[in-house]
């Protein structure tokens, strides 16, 4: 027999249960907060993005190129919202 059987299977040893104490929205839930209400924020811009986008496509599609010009002008915009609001937090809540 050899010593491996006498010991039985060898077992894969759990080091660490999880990221650990301080880590979670429980442990700070202002910045969780934060996070969600930006995440929130930009993903209301996309989806303007989303229907100017189709707009402007449809209005290409239809041959008024001046309302493409405003619409993309609508997407410069929105990008430059959605950078605004996510670059807005402090270093440290990032």
């Amino acid at each position: 027999m050899t010593q491996e059987r006498r010991r039985g299977p060898r077992r894969a040893r759990i080091r660490s249960t999880g990221p650990g104490p301080g880590a979670g929205w429980d442990r700070s839930p202002w910045r969780a907060a934060m996070l969600h209400a930006r995440i929130a924020m930009v993903a209301t811009v996309v989806l303007g993005q989303l229907w100017g986008l189709t707009v402007a496509l449809d209005a290409w599609l239809r041959g008024e190129t001046g309302q493409v010009w405003w619409l993309l002008g609508f997407q410069a915009l929105s990008f430059l919202i959605a950078l605004a609001v996510w670059l807005t937090v402090p270093r440290q809540a990032r």
